[in-house]
């Protein structure tokens, strides 16, 4: 398999799954993206469908990084994706499931299910690829000798994901930058607690998209990040989102008992990564009917959707919100995407995304691609604080079932999209113990907290202050890499 920008750099160059692992941004400022999605058979679909978490994994995997050896990538997905790994479940007799099924109800003709994506290290949906990722980087960096500065941003949950990920690996460490002050007092202490020495917390002061924009900046800056070897782990990282392309296919065994039967999704989003990994699913031919795409407050996608009209936010029109790991207003991911909209025209994708920049945005209704958005499959929604905590509230009530607020979200826009007899599978975000305040304002009781995380707040904490500035992050990372 060959990797290509969505903006249309190194036509002709070939560039393996390796290649492209370590890094992020392709040297055009694009995205990397197969040459062509791989097709998945009715013959693998049903031999997949009694298939182990793990082995599962494996068999999406190595369509994509076929210059990795077989055995090799199967000790990997079985070392990563263990009972022993995810083991902060709800429900012990599900451990092994990995990514548990859980059914509500049946609303509007429709069975409506939460698929169970928080039971790792850090009780957050990102540790799914995170923790294939650690592994992979570590394998790969082994294998040729090399090692690797990892710089990253997040707005809650990517941040302690990739640290649980990367302690302890070798030839590696961590630089995350999160904007301070802007996250819950549980993910903060998940992250700043951490002492490891090849962790560092870098607080920005400012908003999320602050801090992917540095990341961005440090990206383009190709000596320093050759210089340095700069790594990312957000989701512009390709390994990340086909990792995530695996639990849409457990999800739809789990939901249906035949390949002949369709289901939706829902996924709560902000940066596009997880719902992008559910278009690349439907790309390679798992039967979706739906992708539904819900936003909070911070609703650039929802509006997109809707409109057709794709219009950044300034830091200063970003909401802090009660779902605060969708507390972004520029996708990163969404590129992606829009390079399949387009027919995968990278002269076009470039144009828009530098229309973005300069001029905060762009427009596809006028010009008819639009249209398109349905043959994908898309459509979205919007929650309120409001809509968050009665959501909280009835679930608890209807289903004796803890949410977490970005479920919440999810939960509220899926049920805007029900249809009679297709299964709407609603991705979890994460436990509810990361969002404690919103949980005691729905409940009136404190969420439920996994034994191993008794007393995080109160553990010391270690980060560093920095202005919004990529100079200085750049000199904190080359000061701490010699």
């Amino acid at each position: 398999m060959n990797y290509i920008s969505t903006r249309g750099a190194g036509i002709g160059e070939r560039h393996t799954f390796s290649d492209i692992l370590l890094g992020g941004l392709a040297k055009d400022g694009g995205l990397y993206l197969p040459n062509e999605y791989p097709r998945v058979s009715a013959d693998e679909l049903a031999r997949w469908r009694t298939l182990p978490y793990a082995d599962l994994a494996f068999e999406i995997l190595r369509k994509f990084s076929d210059d990795i050896p077989a055995e090799d990538l199967r000790e990997l997905t079985r070392r990563t994706y263990t009972a022993q790994v995810y083991c902060n479940v709800r429900d012990e007799e599900n451990a092994a499931q990995i990514t548990p099924l859980k059914t509500l109800g049946v609303e509007n003709g429709a069975p409506l299910s939460l698929l169970e994506l928080s039971n790792g290290p850090t009780l957050a949906f990102k540790d799914m690829a995170m923790q294939l990722l650690g592994n992979l980087f570590e394998y790969t960096l082994a294998k040729h000798g090399e090692t690797l500065n990892i710089l990253g941003a997040t707005s809650g949950d990517t941040g302690s994901a990739a640290e649980y990920a990367m302690r302890g690996k070798k030839g590696i460490r961590v630089f995350m930058l999160s904007p301070h002050g802007k996250m819950s007092a549980f993910q903060t202490a998940q992250m700043y607690s951490l002492q490891d020495p090849n962790i560092f917390n870098i607080a920005i002061e400012g908003v999320f998209d602050d801090c992917q924009d540095i990341v961005k900046a440090v990206s383009n800056d190709h000596a320093f990040k050759a210089q340095q070897k700069i790594g990312t782990v957000n989701s512009i990282n390709w390994a990340r989102v086909v990792a995530q392309v695996v639990y849409y296919f457990k999800g739809y065994f789990a939901a249906t008992k035949s390949n002949d039967e369709r289901v939706s999704f829902t996924v709560p989003s902000g940066n596009f990564g997880n719902v992008c990994a559910g278009h690349i699913a439907r790309m390679m031919g798992l039967p979706i009917e739906k992708l539904v795409v819900a936003t909070n407050e911070n609703d650039v996608l929802d509006e997109f959707f809707r409109t057709g009209i794709y219009r950044v936010r300034t830091s200063a029109q970003t909401y802090h919100t009660s779902s605060p790991s969708m507390d972004i207003s520029k996708a990163s991911n969404f590129e992606r995407f829009v390079f399949d909209l387009l027919g995968r025209d990278p002269k076009r994708v470039l144009q828009l995304f530098r229309d973005v920049e300069e001029k905060g945005g762009f427009d596809l209704q006028a010009s008819g691609d639009f249209a398109r958005v349905r043959e994908f499959g898309f459509v979205s929604g919007r929650s309120s604080h409001d809509d968050r905590v009665d959501t909280i509230r009835d679930v608890f009530q209807r289903y004796d079932t803890m949410i977490d607020t970005h479920t919440a979200d999810g939960l509220k826009v899926a049920r805007e999209h029900l249809e009679a007899g297709i299964p709407m599978i609603v991705l979890e975000t994460a436990q509810p113990i990361k969002f404690g305040e919103t949980i005691r304002e729905a409940l009136e009781r404190e969420p439920e907290r996994p034994a191993a995380f008794s007393g995080l707040e109160d553990l010391p904490q270690r980060f560093e202050l920095l202005a919004n500035d990529a100079r200085r992050v750049k000199e904190f990372v080359a000061g701490r890499t010699a």
